[in-house]
């Protein structure tokens, strides 16, 4: 009895002792993080966001690095532009909301651009005004095809046609008021989520009022935002509804189809990225794509600094964390060795999954980086070891931070699990 309690402190004591050197690893991660980054010997993370050119340089860089592994690889300069342009008018804005990408078969990638602008994907209906100048807009989410007898799970009995023809006009006049109450509002532009049958779009037209229906729920939403206006369901108050406004509204043509084009919208940031393509795997994937280069160039914007890639930073982090392995005793410096190699196999992923020789390779640049100030990183176009800083492959400070944070975090908690239970497998029952 005493000699198993005798295993079982010690057995305790070395969970312990594994505790504490993950804290310890934790500890250490985020201070060799701030000190390699902003200390004297440190990897010289830029911050160019006084310098307009500099910084949008940077952010280009950026865009091309995140781009290069990706369907959109080939024409990385164009939508390495347009991302840049967009996530720049969002003027620190983190709200990807505001820019908007319409996906639209036909021509090539390069044909994609950035519109300075709201599109909705819908057409304007016959009889509709084509063209609108300064344009007050109701958005809502409102039935508007009631004007005929829509009848479920009921049974209506009449004595001749003409009581139908009744409960028709009893429908359309409660129609037509509702019309009268939304045209109260003094819009000359009315955006709604579901159907708008012949009636009310007719008297829509009549009053000079451009109706559209059936705009998806995200196409509402996102108008709703950047034109400055809230959605509405009822229509008796005036004064509670909040109106959209933007300077025009006009008809417009992108390839074979027709979308109607807001400019001039009250969320000035507000755009529109139309993507071209040969088919819609290709434009759901360069969407996936580009979604990825505006999330880490948004990050950016908030965060400016930027450090080099291609595994340049966890190789001189690895350096330092080295360093401090050997100034440091007992068993606190095998967990320091262990990051190390962990941040080492950051560049050796890189390498092999380009194909290439990663034992060379890392060799390589581990004997690069014990010069001081090197630049050196994998360069997977090349296949050799190059200068991050002349081939303009840069990474977000703040996306580099997260990823190492959170992967030192989730390996403190496995190292904190002292035992894992199992539960024992289900009996069956014999049955004849």
């Amino acid at each position: 009895m005493a000699i198993d309690r005798i295993f079982k402190d010690e057995a305790m004591e070395e969970k312990g002792e594994r505790a504490r050197m993950a804290s310890f690893v934790g500890a250490m991660a985020i201070a060799d993080l701030v000190k390699t980054t902003l200390g004297p010997k440190g990897m010289k993370a830029v911050d160019n966001k006084d310098d307009t050119e500099k910084f949008r340089s940077d952010l280009m860089n950026i865009a091309r690095t995140t781009l290069s592994s990706k369907i959109l690889s080939q024409d990385k300069e164009h939508f390495a532009k347009l991302a840049v342009d967009a996530v720049m008018r969002l003027k620190g804005s983190t709200n990807l909301e505001s820019i908007q990408i319409i996906k639209k078969p036909g021509g090539s990638l390069t044909d994609s651009f950035l519109d300075e602008g709201f599109i909705l994907d819908k057409k304007i209906g016959i009889g509709q005004p084509k063209r609108i100048e300064n344009a007050k807009i109701l958005v809502a989410n409102t039935a508007m095809d009631t004007d005929k007898v829509k009848i479920y799970g009921a049974r209506v009995r009449v004595d001749s046609m003409s009581k139908v023809a009744e409960i028709e006009g009893a429908e359309k006049e409660k129609m037509r008021e509702k019309v009268q109450k939304i045209i109260g509002h003094g819009i000359n532009c009315f955006v709604n989520r579901q159907l708008i049958y012949n009636f009310p779009e007719e008297l829509f037209a009549d009053a000079g009022i451009l109706a559209i229906e059936h705009a998806d729920f995200d196409g509402i939403e996102r108008l709703a935002l950047v034109t400055g206006g809230e959605i509405a369901s009822t229509f008796d108050n005036p004064e509670s509804v909040k109106l959209g406004h933007c300077n025009l509204i006009e008809e417009i043509m992108i390839g074979e189809d027709k979308l109607i084009h807001f400019s001039g919208v009250a969320l000035g940031q507000a755009c529109t990225i139309v993507l071209r393509g040969a088919s819609h795997h290709v434009l759901d994937e360069a969407e996936r794509s580009l979604h990825d280069a505006l999330c880490v160039l948004s990050q950016t914007i908030n965060d400016s600094r930027v450090v080099l890639g291609g595994g340049w930073p966890e190789m001189v982090m690895a350096k330092e964390v080295d360093e401090l392995a050997r100034k440091t005793p007992g068993k606190k410096s095998l967990a320091i060795e262990a990051f190390s190699r962990a941040l080492s196999a950051i560049p050796t992923i890189i390498a092999d999954n380009a194909g290439l020789d990663s034992a060379e390779l890392i060799s390589q640049l581990r004997a690069e980086h014990q010069n001081e100030g090197c630049t050196s990183g994998i360069d997977v176009i090349s296949g050799s070891v190059g200068d991050m800083a002349e081939r303009g492959i840069s990474e977000a400070f703040k996306v580099k931070q997260a990823v190492l944070l959170s992967a030192t975090e989730a390996a403190e908690m496995i190292l904190r699990v002292d035992e894992i239970i199992t539960c024992a497998p289900r009996r069956r029952e014999d049955r004849m």
